[in-house]
């Protein structure tokens, strides 16, 4: 939201200034001479235009005004817009700025807060503060990124602006370490900006005299010092450490990861591109073009959300095949806000980068949600951030895809003999501990008489036979248990023995399936299939109970 180049009182080495960009503008509130040293460090000439919004006329806020109308002048042939927020205080600004700065009429341009035609300009807010100034004095409503801010300036009352104050709205106050008539006192208003915070009010505090006395009497009220924007670096640095530890945990992890699968990765790499945006939450998301669904590969703090590939801003990334930012998603029509709803969770900026195969096929899609400082997501910043986390991700979607297709059979969807295996020895390992005190079975089909079938009817007849005895298997399977596809017209089931009889009603299930099959009539042949079971006790006796499975089919059939 707002940036400070200081944010001291009148006694302090840098003086109180805040500032903003949106598009070509550059907005300051006041600027002190503190300021202006600084501001010769930036590219102004990247600016279109540079507003100077007025609150008072001390020194300590206008000092560096007439240098910076003479600076942008001599050296970029530009000019300043100073805004006054009245006409007394213009006519102050006018005469000083001339008679004793010494500046031309024509080196800067001078306008009413009233008269601004900008979207982030809301109004000027007349304030009291020092009795020598009394209707010269004034804060600030503005309107950045969607927001309302309330700017203070320096005031001893809070009571013009809190009509303003609902929740969400920022408020940037002054505040003094000191009881005088013309500042705020932070004893006198910590309970007040305590319940500010409570009531969902971003409040910030500015315009200090001594920051460490007013860190303690502030301390718990909820609200933060304004952001420096030496801040930024010190951010950067504290990023990169987070950075560094996800990384040394990520590398550790996969390291020791015994799970077999890509969910670790992608749960670090979510939280990786949270911490480089600053981000609330994120999501990474897989595109089934087969199925037409987007679904989560891994999200914070919400369980697995399915949608439509045609639906959402994620689905817009990826048909546009372009990065979405919207910093005002409930205006965007493609936003879907059936989450919030559901969760009671408020969107406010959404991010959303797309992410190819080594191909460039967009296979999947990395999304951000609100930054935790309440700005919107930059599309130029942000994704730069990102691009490496993106790319990464690519990489191991595109890894988990192969990795899923060579564990599946393409004709039924189920597990083929590689999955089959890869489960067993990954997802169903505490089955196989001796001391669990966890059984399960397995369970070994095979389809009757298929060569009949393929030689009479057909190879596409023998398809069917099979897929039709995948489905009835695999409708009669409880949460938890599954089964493959072994080869040729034999499956396999791994059956978790969670009540007594399960193998048996598993079995009548997988045969009501099949009659039920044979009376739709749907095909010329009738299936019919011989089953064998048998329970698995340890890890030594799978390959054993695999063999007496097997035997007890071929003795069935």
């Amino acid at each position: 939201m707002l940036r400070f180049l200081g944010r001291g009182s009148a006694f302090a080495d840098e003086h109180n200034c805040a500032y903003f960009t949106a598009g070509d503008d550059l907005v300051l509130l006041d600027c002190p001479m503190s300021a202006f040293t600084k501001l010769k460090q930036k590219d102004l000439k990247a600016y279109e235009n540079i507003y100077v919004l007025i609150t008072h006329t001390h020194g300590d806020h206008i000092g560096g005004v007439a240098m910076l109308v003479d600076y942008t002048h001599f050296v970029f042939h530009s000019k300043v817009t100073v805004v006054a927020p009245s006409e007394q205080v213009e006519n102050d600004l006018k005469y000083w700025l001339s008679n004793l700065e010494g500046c031309g009429d024509d080196w800067y341009d001078m306008i009413l807060a009233s008269d601004i035609k900008k979207d982030w300009m809301g109004e000027a807010i007349p304030t009291t503060h020092a009795a020598q100034l009394a209707g010269k004095c004034f804060g600030y409503r503005l309107i950045l990124e969607g927001n309302t801010v309330i700017y203070t300036g320096d005031s001893n009352t809070l009571s013009p602006y809190e009509k303003y104050l609902v929740p969400g709205v920022y408020l940037y106050t002054e505040v003094s370490a000191y009881k005088t008539e013309v500042h705020l006192y932070c004893e006198d208003i910590k309970e007040k900006v305590r319940n500010f915070v409570e009531q969902g009010i971003h409040v910030y505090l500015m315009h200090m005299d001594d920051e460490t006395v007013i860190r303690i009497i502030m301390e718990g009220t909820g609200a933060e010092f304004a952001p420096l924007e030496e801040d930024t670096m010190n951010d950067n640095g504290m990023i990169m450490d987070a950075v560094f530890g996800i990384t040394d945990s990520l590398y550790k992890d996969m390291c020791m990861n015994k799970s077999k699968d890509h969910g670790l990765l992608f749960s670090y790499l979510t939280k990786l591109s949270m911490t480089l945006v600053n981000a609330d939450r994120a999501s990474f998301w897989k595109w089934d073009k087969r199925k037409h669904v987007l679904w989560t590969m891994t999200a914070i703090d919400v369980d697995k959300i399915e949608i439509p590939d045609d639906k959402g801003l994620v689905g817009k990334a990826l048909r546009t095949e372009k990065t979405v930012v919207t910093n005002d998603p409930y205006s965007d029509p493609d936003f879907n806000s059936n989450v919030d709803k559901q969760t009671g969770y408020v969107t406010k900026s959404v991010l959303v980068l797309p992410v190819a195969d080594v191909n460039g096929n967009f296979i999947g899609a990395l999304q951000l949600l609100n930054k935790l400082d309440g700005t919107g997501f930059d599309e130029v910043e942000d994704v730069k951030k990102l691009s490496l986390a993106a790319l990464i991700c690519g990489i191991a979607l595109e890894s988990e895809t192969f990795l899923q297709d060579s564990h599946h059979d393409r004709l039924t969807g189920l597990k083929n003999r590689m999955g089959f295996f890869y489960d067993f020895g990954g997802e169903f390992k505490d089955y196989l501990d001796p001391n669990a005190g966890k059984t399960m079975s397995v369970f070994i089909c095979d389809i009757d008489k298929f060569k009949r079938v393929n030689d009479t009817y057909g190879h596409n007849a023998g398809d069917d036979a099979i897929k039709e005895t995948a489905q009835c298997i695999d409708r009669s399977l409880n949460k938890g248990e599954f089964v493959a596809r072994m080869g040729g017209d034999e499956f396999e089931a791994v059956l978790v023995i969670s009540e007594p009889g399960r193998v048996g009603k598993f079995i009548r299930n997988v045969r009501n399936n099949i009659r039920q099959v044979n009376l739709s009539g749907k095909y010329p042949f009738e299936l019919s299939a011989s089953i064998g079971t048998c329970e698995v006790q340890d890890w030594h006796g799978v390959g054993e109970s695999m063999k007496k499975a097997d035997k007890a089919m071929y003795l069935e059939k």
